[in-house]
């Protein structure tokens, strides 16, 4: 799925440039590779936490830009709704509690400690939080933005989805610091530094980032988990 998010933010980043640049025949071009790209994503079924997030938050962006178009925001929430019934409908666990005679606390058989344990991560939480958050892929794409971090970059979270780190700090920056903190991480390291932030109407100050290896139940580092201050 990661993939045809990806797809699908180039080739908006495709036509925005084309837009920008005044040409038409390019627009409508790419514009024919849109509509099954978002069939795609709409159909594929989600492996963890973090894709149903994505693949939710998704038809929120269709239902905000369509809101206009009553028939296409009566056909995403249908979509919405088939997503909803696919991952927490009839097929859901009982959400009764058993008796007392029958509770039995145990962590699962493939439950690791500090690992995402096949869930990803709480997107609802790290939403909330005042901080900067994103989620790298081992490629320096990505994968996740809330919306502090979304807001710092002038983006909205689906636009970065597949974006190269480099792309927002810079070629030089990346290869001279970032990439080799990353590469870290990637690791299996904590890594927790601070470094300038370059003045924007004001002074420079500093600012302290933190990067965590993102993990699968099995143990093996996915990603980098990174927390800046605003």
């Amino acid at each position: 799925m990661l993939e045809l998010f990806r797809a699908f933010s180039l080739r908006c980043a495709q036509i925005e440039e084309a837009i920008r640049l005044g040409d038409d025949r390019r627009v409508m071009s790419l514009d024919r590779h849109v509509e099954p790209l978002v069939e795609a994503i709409l159909a594929s079924r989600a492996s963890n936490l973090l894709e149903v997030h994505m693949q939710l938050q998704f038809v929120s962006h269709l239902l905000a830009r369509d809101a206009d178009d009553s028939a296409s925001v009566r056909e995403h929430t249908a979509v919405l709704s088939f997503l909803l019934d696919r991952y927490f409908g009839t097929n859901a666990p009982d959400w009764r509690a058993p008796s007392p005679q029958d509770v039995r606390i145990e962590p699962p058989a493939a439950y690791v400690p500090e690992t995402d344990n096949g869930q990803f991560l709480n997107a609802a939480i790290l939403e909330s939080l005042p901080d900067r958050v994103a989620v790298l892929t081992k490629d320096y794409r990505y994968l996740y933005s809330n919306a502090a971090n979304s807001a710092h970059l002038n983006r909205k979270p689906m636009e970065l989805i597949g974006r190269h780190l480099s792309e927002f700090i810079g070629e030089e920056r990346f290869a001279e610091c970032a990439k080799n903190k990353l590469d870290a991480c990637f690791a299996g390291e904590e890594i927790d530094y601070a470094y300038e932030r370059p003045p924007c109407g004001g002074g420079s100050r500093q600012v302290r980032c933190r990067m965590s290896p993102l993990r699968d139940a099995g143990g093996t580092v996915i990603g980098a988990l990174i927390v800046m201050d605003r």
